[in-house]
């Protein structure tokens, strides 16, 4: 059984829920970012970290990338075309979604208040609303790589929640169905609670 440390309100629930998709089983050690017991897993405190037997796993996207491969889910297979077009899509989402997510996490309450720059916050808003704007313009079906649900999903819906949560601009209509039919998934109601 894999044992996923850290809380549902990280990064966590990428894997989380990615677990939940597969049909895994998973024990969650609800660490915090930087306690003590998640530097038992990752000395820099950082979360997610995954156990598997002996092996410890860091970032999410590493994690779920892991997973999918060793399980053959939510993926197109290694060194395939539709693979490398969906890691495309995965490295574009990280690039464009999580990373701006991120800076504006820094700058509202990561950093000491003293290096913090509030006023870079609407730069970054201005970002995400054109990257969501691309991104609905190539969302074509049910899921980002076709018919199926695969880990950029998962990316993608985490990420525009997180912009939700964080006061960002609401995405147009189409990227807000999408993630709103995500988000009805079992799997995905099963990590959150709902």
């Amino acid at each position: 059984m894999y044992k996923v440390i850290g809380t549902s309100k990280s990064r966590a629930f990428r894997v989380l829920w990615a677990l939940q998709e597969m049909g895994e089983p998973y024990e969650q050690i609800a660490a915090n970012p930087r306690s003590e017991e998640a530097r038992q897993y990752n000395p820099s405190g950082k979360i997610p970290a995954l156990l598997d037997g002996d092996e410890v796993l860091t970032d999410s996207l590493a994690i779920m990338t892991y997973l999918a491969d060793k399980h053959s889910k939510l993926t197109a297979p290694a060194g395939t075309p539709a693979r490398a077009r969906q890691d495309a899509m995965t490295f574009w989402l990280i690039d464009e979604f999580d990373a701006i997510l991120w800076a504006a996490a820094k700058h509202s309450f990561v950093l000491p208040e003293h290096l913090r720059l509030p006023a870079v916050k609407e730069a970054l808003k201005f970002e995400f609303e054109a990257s969501a704007a691309q991104l609905s313009e190539r969302l074509e079906g049910p899921f980002l790589m076709g018919d199926a649900i695969t880990l950029p999903d998962i990316l993608a819906c985490h990420c525009l929640n997180w912009a939700h949560g964080a006061k960002f601009p609401r995405t147009d209509d189409k990227l807000f169905n999408y993630a709103k039919s995500l988000r009805e998934r079992p799997a995905y109601q099963a990590v959150s609670g709902t």
